[in-house]
């Protein structure tokens, strides 16, 4: 008996079987064993069996040549011509009709086996693959450590910009002229102050951080964390398109860019976390 179990990413458990149609009787309980054990992935069944009657003489049971012989005479007793069955022929329907139950507790048996070489090969890839993650990690919170000194620096330029920028406004239209300085200082002020809340990426920096102390709590705890590691990469990507979005400088723009990159090969390994 033969078993190979074959694996690759999916969100969702997925399962095939390629076996003899002698063997489909036993799917359900095959299905169910596989089920019982892993919860995410396309997983490719394929059984195959070479029996022993099959390169050698079958042994006749005495319960088969009892019913061959019952047979046999009621089949010469409504037709008396009929010729007698020959050697070959029984030992060919003494083949086709052995019972399978053998059969089956060796497919259980070594599609147990099977499923525990493929959960220990699950393993030391999920091994490899933390390595691989965490490493993103690092070099994502170095990205964020590199961001977070710029951000105040960037607000207060673009700030300044801003003011000049509106006093340049001001200046071309003639609206001086018809408002108090105190006013159009207050105003100024006020728009400045809106304009930096909504350039301003601290918080999106500090969720982002969140996000990756939390996917790298879940790596060391382990268990079924892929679906829930598909949606921290998710907001992972969602704070650093919001970063680069909101960035009104070149070093902000390039580190976004970066974030993005990191984050897109964490989302391609973590498919392949159960």
């Amino acid at each position: 008996m033969t078993v190979e179990l074959r694996s690759v990413n999916s969100r969702f458990l997925d399962l095939a079987f390629r076996m003899p149609d002698d063997l489909r009787a036993i799917e359900p309980a095959l299905r169910e064993l596989l089920t019982a054990t892993f919860r995410r992935g396309k997983i490719e069944l394929r059984l195959n069996a070479q029996r022993e009657t099959d390169s050698a003489l079958p042994q006749p049971q005495a319960d088969q040549l009892n019913r061959l012989a019952g047979l046999e005479a009621a089949v010469q007793s409504w037709l008396p011509k009929a010729q007698p069955l020959s050697v070959n022929e029984i030992l060919q329907w003494c083949r086709g009709s052995a019972p399978n139950e053998k059969l089956d507790e060796s497919a259980l048996a070594a599609t147990r086996q099977c499923i525990t070489g493929l959960v220990e090969a699950r393993a030391r890839e999920g091994e490899r693959l933390v390595g691989i993650l965490m490493e993103r990690i690092t070099k994502l919170r170095e990205l964020a450590a590199q961001a977070a000194p710029l951000v105040p620096q960037v607000v207060e330029k673009q700030q300044q910009r801003f003011l000049e920028r509106w006093q340049q406004a001001l200046d071309t239209a003639g609206a001086a002229q018809s408002m108090s300085a105190d006013a159009l200082r207050e105003r100024a002020l006020s728009e400045a102050a809106s304009y930096a809340i909504r350039i301003d990426v601290a918080e999106e920096l500090s969720r982002l951080n969140a996000h990756l102390e939390e996917i790298a709590r879940l790596l060391k705890a382990g268990g079924e964390i892929g679906k829930r590691l598909d949606f921290l990469i998710q907001e992972l990507h969602r704070e650093a398109n919001t970063l680069g979005s909101k960035a009104s400088a070149l070093e902000l723009t390039q580190i976004s860019v970066e974030m993005k990159v990191l984050i897109e090969q964490m989302r391609e390994q973590v498919q392949n976390i159960e």
